[in-house]
């Protein structure tokens, strides 16, 4: 796997079958390039809406906007990875940024999983507890509670800038957040545990989430299909985008562990399975573009204000083509 080194660590001999990445150097910056047009002006449209169109805001509806920021966290680091992938990983901005960079990227996954299983376990209480206590917590307890899971989220990803994560050699500059260390230092193995602890255990929420509503869904009269439905139909895009952005990165990961581990003398096959341990950060960086679906799904209100907000400006370019034309009949009548 990819990531830096500590001062005293910067050694060769510190290192496991390590190798520059050329392929993930040139497939990888189109993609994240492509993604980065993509998420930017989906995710500015989404604060748009949070910010100035959504009249009533509701449990779920703060959490999909803590979101919208950690996606922003994203759209600010992916420039400068794309940079660093086009110099064939050659850091440039220093050891401080750096580690800035990599804390930030790790914060936006950490902070998308948190914040889609809230997500989905506020749907989950909405629909087969909607009587419990937790459904009446207001607007301000609800902050709180998401300020707990920035808390959380922040507080697992400290150690990233405890350490030196820059690998600098005589001819390249390294900047990676997972490396490929014979021993790990107590902190990358922290970022280890987190990385993939972070991905299986929101994973047994969403699947329980999934199935309880689902039961549910196939009990209750038809009174209350609809709002079933939504639910289980916002827990299913949640559990798809997850799935679609993480699962890559988590099958490849083990998969370099288990080589290092159980076919240590086999270098081959562990520079290919990092460097598609790498490739699958294109999938991990999908989830700014793929958010805003989620929030259409999961939220009506922010998707009856997105529909009231196209409308407007429909309404408005078609005063103005209006008031175009009658301008120019007006003027051909002058003459």
């Amino acid at each position: 796997m990819a990531s830096g080194v500590p001062e005293v660590m910067n050694q060769t001999n510190t290192m496991y079958c390590q190798a520059t990445q050329n392929l993930v150097a040139s497939v990888l910056p189109p993609v994240l390039i492509i993604e980065m047009i993509v998420g930017l002006p989906t995710n500015i449209v989404a604060l748009w809406i949070f910010c100035f169109h959504l009249k009533t805001w509701k449990t779920h509806t703060l959490f999909l906007f803590n979101l919208v920021l950690a996606d922003f966290l994203l759209l600010i680091s992916v420039p400068f990875r794309i940079d660093n992938l086009l110099r064939e990983e050659y850091w440039v901005f220093g050891g401080a940024w750096c580690r800035i960079n990599l804390f930030m990227l790790a914060v936006n996954r950490s902070g998308s999983i948190a914040f889609m299983t809230a997500v989905a376990v506020d749907r989950y209480f909405k629909v087969v507890h909607p009587y419990h206590r937790i459904n009446q917590l207001t607007m301000t307890q609800v902050g709180w509670v998401a300020g707990l899971i920035w808390t959380v989220v922040m507080a697992l990803r400290v150690p990233l800038l405890a350490i030196d994560l820059l690998d600098k050699r005589s001819n390249n500059s390294l900047c990676r957040s997972f490396n490929s260390y014979k021993d790990p230092p107590p902190v990358i193995k922290l970022h280890y545990a987190v990385y993939i602890g972070e991905f299986f255990l929101p994973l047994l929420l969403l699947l329980f989430c999934s199935v309880r509503i689902f039961c549910v869904l196939r009990q209750r009269q038809m009174g209350r299909q609809k709002v079933v439905r939504r639910a289980i139909r916002t827990v299913g895009v949640i559990v798809a985008v997850f799935n679609i952005c993480f699962l890559p990165g988590i099958v490849t990961g083990l998969g370099g562990m288990y080589v290092k581990n159980f076919r240590p003398k086999d270098c081959d096959s562990f520079r290919l399975i990092t460097q598609l341990f790498s490739l699958s950060i294109g999938f991990t960086y999908l989830n700014s573009a793929l958010d805003p679906v989620i929030y259409c799904f999961s939220s009506s209100i922010f998707h009856d204000a997105l529909k009231s907000s196209i409308s407007r400006l429909r309404g408005t370019e078609m005063k103005v083509r209006r008031h175009s034309s009658t301008a120019n009949e007006g003027s051909r009548a002058s003459e």
